[in-house]
């Protein structure tokens, strides 16, 4: 193995990320309005920007789910139990500890066990249940005259907000992982820029070297 600086994040990916991360927060400022909690945006608003930036972000899901399906990045979400003790360890008592980050990113591994497991479960568990629950919510009036249809509005509308609280949550958590370690613009600049330092093996490097060599710094040049 050899550290590389790399280009792992393509340009769809970051601005898929930025883009999501966007109409989450609206979501959830909007969201939060709705429901009581806060008084930032007003009620009629508030259920406009919430719909239109609720169905911008299936759109940009529908589309992110194709592009992971079709280049095969779907197996970066996989979660791994090997390593997962190690990485919650340094997460819990580690980091404070100023010791070492015990996972090594791969070029076909840039999540670590805990990063997979987490993104894994908002994917493939959270989200779906967001947007069943959003949608069964939108189009109350089409099925309002069903037999214990004000029994279902209560179920439907509790599992939404209980699930726009997980999110919330994996928000504040994510916004203070990036503090962590070594430091906010560490974190953040590969997804800016999309390049970051990674292990390759002799043949993965010279592959790249032979057939993506844009996507490789020269050695000694910094990812800035």
């Amino acid at each position: 193995m050899s550290k590389r600086i790399v280009k792992v994040y393509p340009i769809f990916e970051r601005l898929w990320h930025w883009m999501q991360m966007a109409l989450i927060v609206i979501l959830l400022l909007t969201g939060f309005s709705l429901n009581g909690q806060l008084g930032l945006v007003p009620f009629g608003p508030a259920v406009v920007f919430h719909t239109l930036a609720a169905g911008l972000l299936l759109m940009l899901w529908i589309f992110a789910t194709f592009w992971l399906f079709t280049t095969g990045t779907w197996k970066q979400f996989i979660p791994r139990i090997e390593g997962m003790i190690e990485t919650a360890r340094f997460y819990a008592l580690g980091v404070f500890r100023g010791e070492k980050h015990p996972y090594r990113k791969l070029y076909l591994r840039k999540h670590n066990p805990l990063q997979a497991a987490t993104y894994f479960g908002l994917k493939w568990v959270i989200f779906p249940v967001i947007w069943v629950s959003g949608l069964f919510y939108l189009t109350y009036t089409l099925w309002e005259g069903g037999e214990s249809a004000g029994v279902w509005i209560v179920v439907v509308a509790n599992i939404h907000v209980l699930a726009g609280y997980v999110v919330a949550c994996f928000v504040v958590v994510h916004v203070y992982l990036l503090t962590v370690g070594q430091g906010f613009r560490h974190h953040v600049r590969p997804m800016l820029t999309g390049y970051e330092e990674v292990d390759l093996t002799t043949e993965q490097e010279a592959y790249l070297e032979a057939n993506e060599p844009d996507r490789l710094k020269p050695r000694g040049v910094p990812a800035q």
